[in-house]
């Protein structure tokens, strides 16, 4: 489905020769890209870590975009705290761009959208939303948005908004084929998008969602592979419709496991869970934490590490475990 990277990886060897994950034929580009709403956990700085492996263990770039399109939920010094995290953990970056200053370049891919029949506008209220989605489980269906707004002419249109309604924007899926790629972690995934909402890229207030902003970033950057935690599965077919879309070039996606705490459930800022910063505080030490977070899933100790040098010389993306991690 479009032109992609993965086409451009060859199959490399370890010593003693065991077959690691693709070895990139084009420089590497990855990102990590936290919202500054919080301190940094243990779940998301694995991401972090995990990229800038790759990055430097292929001599590529590593880019740090801070996701601060949402304003009320944004705190300046939490930008700070990221910055500080990264250095205490020794993770330096080539590029820092902030979303904030780009709104321009997401109005304008916007547009083209737009132009191109691909993006809608919405009437419906969040309560109303709400109560088609309870139908629908109600009668044994998937809570899939019926695209109801696509049948609205412009009369209607006009009269829901002399009502006072402003729209939110969804992307219209293509749901003739299915989406699929070959992930470096999970290997052959198939998603039919039929099954999916076509995704909210715009708020009814004009401020954008997490998938636009970040598809743009993607291409402008020229990211090459894009690897983040598996709750991101299902959101990689509306990527790669997005990439497309807007004439991008497909990255090559890794999806690792998830790290769980003690209750079994996912690591979360929200719910308070273990912070870069308190790890800090207690006077746990960097290369601790950054072979914990780099061994997980891998089945090597990570009291084995000695330093960041040896992480970067052994590192492959394709050695994690599709099974999720618990901390």
């Amino acid at each position: 489905m479009g032109e992609d990277r993965h086409a451009g990886h060859e199959a490399g060897r370890k010593e003693g020769g065991s077959p690691t994950s693709p070895v990139p034929q084009e420089p590497v580009v990855v990102r990590f890209a936290p919202s500054p709403t919080g301190h940094l956990h243990l779940g998301n700085v694995r991401a972090a870590v995990l990229n800038w492996l790759f990055a430097r263990r292929h001599g590529g770039r590593f880019i740090l975009r801070f996701d601060d399109t949402d304003p009320g939920r944004v705190r300046e010094e939490y930008v700070t705290a990221i910055r500080e995290d990264l250095a205490w953990l020794g993770l330096d970056w080539d590029e820092e761009i902030r979303q904030s200053s780009r709104i321009d370049r997401y109005r304008a891919a916007a547009e083209r959208l737009k132009e191109a029949g691909r993006l809608y506008p919405c009437y419906e209220t969040p309560e109303e939303l709400a109560l088609k989605r309870r139908v629908q489980r109600m009668r044994g269906r998937p809570p899939v948005y019926d695209r109801t707004a696509l049948g609205l002419s412009e009369e209607e249109r006009a009269r829901l908004e002399a009502e006072g309604r402003r729209p939110h924007w969804r992307f219209l899926l293509a749901t003739d084929a299915a989406v699929e790629w070959e992930d470096l972690i999970r290997g052959h995934q198939r998603i039919d998008p039929a099954s999916l909402s076509d995704p909210v890229l715009i708020r009814a207030d004009g401020s954008f969602l997490y998938l636009l902003p970040s598809v743009v970033d993607d291409i402008d950057l020229g990211v090459t592979h894009v690897i983040r935690g598996e709750d991101h599965v299902t959101n990689t077919a509306e990527q790669i419709q997005l990439i497309t879309a807007l004439g991008g070039k497909l990255p090559a996606f890794a999806h690792f496991p998830l790290m769980l705490g003690p209750d079994g459930r996912p690591l979360s800022k929200r719910a308070g869970d273990i912070s870069l910063r308190r790890l800090r505080e207690e006077g746990v030490l960097p290369l601790a934490v950054l072979a914990l977070l780099a061994t997980l899933g891998t089945g090597r100790a990570p009291e084995s590490v000695t330093s960041r040098e040896e992480l970067i010389a052994d590192f492959d993306i394709g050695a994690f475990s599709k099974a999720a991690v618990r901390f």
